[in-house]
C-alpha cells in the first residue's frame, strides 16, 4: 500500500510535500500536547493514567464506522475528480474535535455553578451512560458484521473469477455507520479536502460513540473536583492529537489503497474488510468490558473472572493501550496474510 501510495504521489510534489509536512506537523503536535500533560500531572500518575486513556479514545474513535465511511467516500469522490485529497482527513478530525473541545469548557462552566449537587446527578448518569454506551456499542457492531459478511462473499466471489461490480461495492461501502448514512448527500457538496471541516464538526454534534461521551465524562468528572478549566483541557486536546493523527494518516493510506483499486479492485475490498472487521472488534470489546462491569457492580458479582473484568472496567488506561495494540497486530496481520496467500494475482 505504501509503495502504492508512492507512486500515486510521485507525479504530484506539491500533494507528496503536504502529505509529508502535514504528518510531520501532527506529529509535533502529539509531543506538544504530551508535553504539557507531563507538565501538568508530572506529579500526579494517577491523572496521567487518565491522559493516556484520553489520547487512546481519540486514536480508537479515529476508527469508528463513521470516521472510516466519511473519509473514504469523500477520498473514493475527489479521487474520480483527478485530485489528491492528502488532508481529508485532518480536516474531518479538526471540525470534529472543535465540538468537542466547545462541549468540554461548556461542561466544565455548568458544572462549576451546580458544585456538590454534581456528585448524585454523575452516580445516576453513570449506570445510564453504560447502558446507552454499550448498546450502541453492539448495535453498530453488528451492523459492520453485516457489512463485513456481504464485502467478504464479494471478495470470494471475485477471488473465484467472479466480476467485481463497481456499483455494488459503492452500495456497500456505502452503508458503513449510522451518521455517514444521515449525512451522505452532504459528501456531494464536498468538492475539496477543507469542506470536510464542516462535515466533521457536524458529526460531532452526533455525541455517538463511547469515546466522546467517555472523554466528555472524564471531563466532568474532574471539573466536579475542582480542577482548573485550562488543565482539563489537556484532556480533549490528547484526544483531538490521537485522533487527528490517525485520521490523517488512514486518509493518506487510502490515497494508496485506491491508487491500488483503480488497478484492482480486489484491493479495495480486502481494505475495507480488515477496517470493518477491526471496528467490530473493538466495539465488542468495549461493549463486553462496558456492559460486565455494569453487571458485576450492580450484581455483587464475585470471582477471578469478575474481578479481571472489573480490573479492565477501573483501568481503562490498560484497555485503550490493548486497543492500539489491536489495531498496529490487525494491520500487520491482514497485510501478511494479503501477500502469502497471493491475493493480488486475483
Amino acid at each position: 500500500m505504501l509503495a502504492a501510495l508512492g507512486r500515486l504521489l510521485a507525479g504530484d510534489r506539491g500533494a507528496r510535500y503536504r502529505a509529508l509536512g502535514i504528518l510531520l506537523l501532527l506529529v509535533a503536535f502529539n509531543i506538544a500536547a504530551w508535553a504539557w500533560a507531563l507538565v501538568v500531572f508530572h506529579s500526579h500518575p494517577v491523572l496521567l493514567g487518565v491522559a493516556v486513556l484520553a489520547y487512546s479514545f481519540g486514536m480508537r474513535h479515529a476508527f469508528d464506522a463513521d470516521h472510516i465511511a466519511a473519509i473514504d467516500n469523500v477520498t473514493r469522490k475527489l479521487m474520480h475528480e483527478n485530485k489528491r485529497p492528502v488532508t481529508a482527513g485532518l480536516y474531518f478530525s479538526l471540525g470534529h474535535s472543535l465540538v468537542l473541545m466547545i462541549a468540554t469548557i461548556a461542561i466544565c462552566v455548568t458544572l462549576s455553578s451546580i458544585d456538590g449537587r454534581f456528585s448524585y446527578l454523575n452516580s445516576k448518569a453513570a449506570v445510564f451512560g453504560t447502558v446507552i454506551s454499550a448498546v450502541f456499542l453492539f448495535i453498530m457492531a453488528a451492523i459492520n458484521m453485516s457489512v463485513a459478511k456481504s464485502a467478504v462473499d464479494t471478495f470470494r466471489r471475485v477471488r473465484s473469477g467472479g466480476a467485481c461490480d463497481q456499483d455494488e461495492m459503492e452500495l456497500l461501502l456505502n452503508k458503513r455507520g449510522l451518521l455517514s448514512r444521515l449525512f451522505r448527500p452532504l459528501f456531494r457538496l464536498v468538492t475539496e479536502s477543507w469542506h470536510l471541516f464542516f462535515v466533521g464538526f457536524l458529526f460531532g454534534f452526533g455525541f455517538d460513540t463511547a469515546t466522546e461521551v467517555s472523554l466528555l465524562g472524564i471531563a466532568a468528572a474532574e471539573a466536579a473536583k475542582g480542577m482548573p478549566i485550562w488543565v482539563i483541557m489537556v484532556f480533549p486536546v490528547l484526544f483531538a492529537a490521537g485522533m487527528s493523527l490517525m485520521d490523517t494518516t488512514d486518509s493518506i493510506l487510502m490515497l494508496g489503497a485506491y491508487g491500488w483499486a483503480f488497478v484492482k479492485p480486489v484491493r479495495k475490498l480486502y481494505y475495507n474488510i480488515t477496517v470493518t472487521s477491526v471496528s467490530i472488534i473493538v466495539a465488542l470489546l468495549i461493549g463486553g468490558i462496558e456492559t460486565a462491569g455494569l453487571v458485576s457492580q450492580e450484581f455483587r458479582l464475585k470471582g477471578a473472572m469478575w474481578a479481571r473484568l472489573n480490573f479492565l472496567n477501573g483501568h481503562q488506561e490498560t484497555v485503550g493501550v490493548l486497543i492500539v495494540a489491536i489495531f498496529i497486530m490487525s494491520w500487520i496481520v491482514s497485510m501478511a496474510i494479503y501477500r502469502l496467500k497471493g491475493y493480488d494475482s486475483y
